[in-house]
């Protein structure tokens, strides 16, 4: 999402590093050139002038501008000011000291708040509590079969009830918990394309008949500055306590991400990064701020691993690696633990000094292409998988037809992994965990 303002900061910073020595001038034109980029980012112009503010003041004292790299000091006060405008410290969902906790999703109709509540309880489920789902939504069509769908991938169950009004389903779901013994319950209410009397008077009733301990506001990134004049309308009749910000794996600009805190005062506590349920994740201002400056962010990069892949299978990995005894079996395998971490172009922005990297990427980091090796892979035959060296020119015809694909590429995957069998038997001897981390990345086209 943040691309094209990476870019453009990357470009102003690299500027500053070739001139070695900074002056004043030199500082002023470079947070000229940052300020236009914020701006093409849709960020609130009030929150650029601030950031810049806060910025300038510490950029051109002494102690930075004497300094032996006075441009990594600038780039330092610029990334600890990112995290200060989002909000220096990561705050997660509050829990209740006397269950249930109740939760609500408000906001605008098409922000996604359905798709949000049922990531919100996927979530919660793995963390170990028990969510109730509720669907109060009763005005937007198949809204609540579409709860349902999500909950039962999720395994959360869902209260809905035919008839009764949202403030009545409110007060069930709470009464439902107890009687269930669920923790917490997560209320999906009703949007509107706009903010009306209607929409709030009802949200502030259900509030009243059944309080909230977590009144989040679901923002669609998309929405660029509009999600702030919407988090301003909300907060002036409801008590609400953060913000989630959904698409944020979109085209949008970012403005919105970087303006809301500021303006509005209330936290970003979770961000949707994608479609699957899974694709939701507690928001860092420290952990974004170095993702917007091209940094990585290697911590959430491993969090995602250990979440997702399965430990059995990487430790029999490393044992094959270790012993180099790998087959394409084997490499099946491996990239189908990789492909759990997400789409390879944000695997990869995840890594420091890849941001940048990723426009002219593009055509060598393509999920299509894993798609392509992954349909080669699956028309071998478990003998061909097992051992390679058997495939003939007549075996490798048949598998490109199997697979859609040319012998060209069937003949350049087996090169890619004859090489990197290659490497594993160099490397035998040395630990099959070390060997993982410096594997090169699965063969994609």
């Amino acid at each position: 999402m943040f691309d094209a303002l990476t870019e453009k900061l990357q470009q102003t910073f690299r500027r500053m590093r070739n001139k070695g020595r900074l002056t004043e001038a030199d500082v002023a034109e470079a947070l000229r050139e940052v300020r236009l980029a914020l701006l093409e980012a849709d960020v609130n112009f009030k929150v650029v002038k601030a950031f810049l503010d806060q910025v300038q003041g510490k950029a051109v004292g002494q102690e930075i501008l004497q300094s032996l790299t006075p441009a990594q000091g600038v780039i330092r006060i610029v990334h600890d000011e990112l995290i200060a405008l989002m909000g220096t410290t990561q705050e997660r969902v509050r829990m209740a000291s006397n269950p249930p906790t109740v939760i609500y999703l408000v906001g605008l109709q098409g922000a996604g708040k359905t798709t949000a509540a049922a990531k919100l309880a996927r979530m919660l489920r793995h963390q170990g509590r028990q969510p109730l789902l509720v669907a109060a939504d009763i005005y937007r069509p198949a809204a609540i079969d579409q709860l349902k769908v999500l909950a039962e991938r999720g395994q959360v169950p869902v209260i809905s009830e035919p008839g009764k009004s949202p403030v009545e389903l409110a007060e069930l779901g709470t009464k439902m918990s107890r009687r269930l013994a669920k923790d917490v319950v997560i209320i999906d209410t009703a949007g509107r394309l706009h903010v009306d009397d209607e929409l709030m008077n009802e949200l502030e009733l259900m509030h009243q008949r059944a309080p909230a301990h977590e009144m989040l506001l679901v923002v669609d990134a998309m929405t660029g500055q509009d999600a702030v004049r919407v988090a301003s309308a909300f907060q002036e009749r409801l008590p609400l306590t953060g913000v989630i910000m959904t698409k944020l794996d979109g085209d949008a600009r970012g403005g919105a991400a970087l303006s809301i805190r500021h303006v509005t005062g209330l936290p970003i506590k979770l961000v949707g990064s994608g479609e699957k349920l899974e694709d939701l994740e507690p928001f860092a201002p420290d952990r974004m701020a170095s993702r917007i400056l091209g940094m990585g962010d290697i911590q959430t990069l491993l969090e995602k691993a250990e979440a997702s892949m399965d430990h059995d299978n990487t430790k029999k990995l490393a044992n094959k690696i270790e012993k180099a005894d790998f087959t394409l079996e084997d490499f099946r395998t491996m990239l189908d633990q990789v492909k759990k971490l997400g789409p390879l172009s944000k695997v990869m922005e995840m890594m420091p000094g890849m941001t940048g990297q990723m426009a002219k990427m593009k055509d060598k980091v393509d999920d299509h292409n894993v798609v392509r090796v992954e349909a080669i892979l699956n028309s071998m035959t478990k003998r061909e998988l097992a051992k390679p060296e058997i495939l003939d020119g007549s075996r490798r015809l048949r598998i490109a037809r199997g697979s859609g694909t040319s012998v060209q590429e069937v003949n350049r995957l087996i090169k890619q992994f004859d090489a990197m069998k290659k490497i594993m038997r160099q490397m035998k001897g040395k630990k099959g965990r070390q060997r993982m981390g410096r594997l090169p990345f699965p063969p994609i086209g």
